[in-house]
């Protein structure tokens, strides 16, 4: 056991071991000592705490051995095996032994205690000793006593200690990537499921606003969106051959409800009202009446509202599929030269390139016994070949047309008609455009049927009702056999504020006959019946021609009224 306060002394003499206290404590021989002189003694209050000299009495302090540190307690193992005697009791220990009046001996006579089998001493930590005070000895279990003093504790430098340390750290920082690479991961499959949702949403929403879904066609999807109001923009067209002489007339259609661009024919022969209301063809109203003039009374006559006029004449056709780098038409007729024995300016087949004057000449040529539709529908096709052609960017379309350097109508700006023809022009290119001829029967009139093909699906001209404040559209059949009859009745109805919007011959009958379709128009039907002189029982439900409003049948009991000499 070290003992600090009795460093060891190799010079000192040592004590021997002559036995162990009932606390285990090592009992050392008594050196005699050489009689001295007496001497003063002083008080040194340090002495007992260096181990040696004298203590607070002036008595000599008896200093223990002190032993080498034994990192495998090779001494305590010694000490055990030596054999144990039975000694009396000491004093409290001090740093010094008490005599009590027993002395101890040796005895040398006495046999050795037989040796008893030493047992390991449980380590112990040994608590912090205040200085001159004996701990508490301890029991085992078999009745003796130990005290802490006699067990040495050993500090071994443990080498896998930092190891350990390291690897702690190292798998806590491994667990704690592993647990950052998962919670990545969720968040990226998480942002992926969200991107891919979006992208199924707006595909979805694209494909049914194009009628492109599976099991539902564009044609499908148009006629469901055509069930409710629809939004036209109509404009109407006049081709001027400044050569040639004469008109041809046609209608640009955009359906923006439907998306749908159609091309309607307007026969040079239609019947229409002039500006008195007299009857008069469209070919001879627009010469003489003019842009304005004739626009009102087609609007009139097909019940649609026609929002400007664009007159194009000849050159500017020319200039106008030059800007857009020529056409490519099927045509059906070989156009020839102007003068003999030169190619022809248009061949006959299948996907033609025709530049500006080619185009023009294909447009206006009828070849001789040909009916007027034929050059009318020549006409459509060049119309059709431009718009596919046309920039469908509102912007370009209107750079084009400022480029034409062409007076336009009031009605119809080079803006408007920039972003018109735009749009027509995105129809034509995605194969939503048509061309539709409007029939007609000899006499001008609408053909029968004619308001549910044309009039009706294309213009609207039967589901849009006439403004409020508008001139009901009167529209009569000649079954008189008298042609005069037409003309008297057109005036009588001009002058009983009735709109006029055409007239045909029919079969004789006996008896007139005042029609009308809509129940709203039952009021309507019998003031015209009063205005022509026809009996009240000659107004009836049934379904009034084309556009118009009421349909009166002159039979020959109508009287026509004489004119003032």
């Amino acid at each position: 056991m070290n003992d600090r306060q009795n460093p060891y002394d190799p010079y000192y003499p040592q004590p021997q071991i002559v036995g162990y206290d009932e606390y285990g404590q090592p009992v050392y021989q008594q050196v005699p000592q050489q009689a001295q002189p007496p001497q003063q003694q002083h008080y040194d209050p340090y002495a007992q705490q260096q181990g040696y000299g004298y203590d607070a009495y002036g008595r000599p302090v008896q200093q223990q051995p002190q032993q080498p540190y034994d990192p495998y307690g090779q001494a305590q193992q010694q000490h055990a095996q030596q054999p144990r005697q039975d000694y009396g009791t000491t004093g409290y220990d001090t740093g010094q032994q008490y005599d009590t009046g027993q002395q101890w001996a040796v005895q040398a006579e006495a046999p050795a205690a037989p040796p008893q089998t030493p047992r390991p001493a449980a380590p112990v930590a040994a608590p912090a000793g205040v200085p001159g005070q004996r701990p508490a000895p301890e029991q085992d279990g078999d009745g003796r006593d130990y005290r802490t003093e006699q067990f040495s504790f050993i500090e071994e430098p443990d080498e896998d200690s930092e190891d350990v340390i390291d690897w702690l750290k190292f798998t806590e920082s491994r667990s704690e990537r592993r647990e950052e690479a998962r919670r990545k991961g969720r968040n990226r499959v998480v942002a992926l499921v969200v991107v891919l949702a979006l992208v199924v949403v707006g595909g979805v929403g694209y494909l049914w606003s194009e009628g492109k879904l599976p099991g539902m066609s564009g044609e499908e999807q148009k006629q469901n969106t055509a069930t409710g109001p629809q939004k036209r923009d109509t404009i109407v067209v006049h081709l001027h051959d400044t050569k040639g002489g004469g008109t041809s007339t046609a209608l640009l259609v955009n359906n923006a409800t439907t998306k749908q661009g159609t091309t309607v024919l307007l026969p040079n022969a239609l019947s229409v009202a002039d500006d008195e209301g007299s009857a008069t063809t469209l070919g001879k109203s627009v010469e003489d009446d003019g842009s304005s003039g004739t626009r009102e009374a087609i609007g009139n006559l097909l019940g649609a509202k026609i929002t400007g006029t664009w007159r194009l004449d000849t050159p500017y056709l020319e200039n106008l599929v030059e800007l857009v780098s020529n056409i490519d038409i099927t045509t059906d007729a070989e156009v020839p030269a102007a003068k003999k024995g030169e190619e022809p300016l248009v061949a006959k087949g299948e996907n033609q390139t025709l530049n500006g004057r080619a185009a023009v000449a294909y447009a206006t040529y009828r070849a001789p016994g040909e009916a007027d539709a034929k050059q009318l529908q020549r006409f459509g096709q060049v119309l059709y070949g431009v718009l596919r052609k046309m920039s469908d960017d509102p912007k370009a379309a209107t750079v084009t047309i400022e480029t034409l350097a062409q007076i336009l109508d009031p009605s119809l700006p080079e803006k408007d008609l920039g972003a018109s023809l735009a749009k027509l022009a995105e129809h034509a290119k995605g194969g939503d455009y048509k061309t539709a001829l409007l029939p007609v029967a000899q006499d001008g009139s609408l053909a029968d049927g004619t308001g549910d093909s044309v009039v009706k699906d294309i213009l609207g001209g039967k589901v849009s009702a006439p403004e409020q404040g508008a001139a009901a559209r009167v529209s009569l059949r000649n079954a008189t056999g008298k042609e005069d009859a037409t003309e008297a009745a057109r005036i009588v109805l001009i002058n009983g504020g009735f709109s006029f919007v055409g007239a045909a011959k029919a079969e004789t009958a006996a008896t007139s006959q005042v029609v009308y379709g809509d129940d709203a128009r039952k009021a309507t039907a019998a003031e015209v019946a009063k205005t022509l002189g026809l009996p009240a029982g000659a107004v009836k439900k049934g379904k009034a021609a084309g556009s118009a409003d009421v349909t009166v049948v002159l039979g020959e009991d109508y009287k026509i009224p004489k004119r003032p000499s």
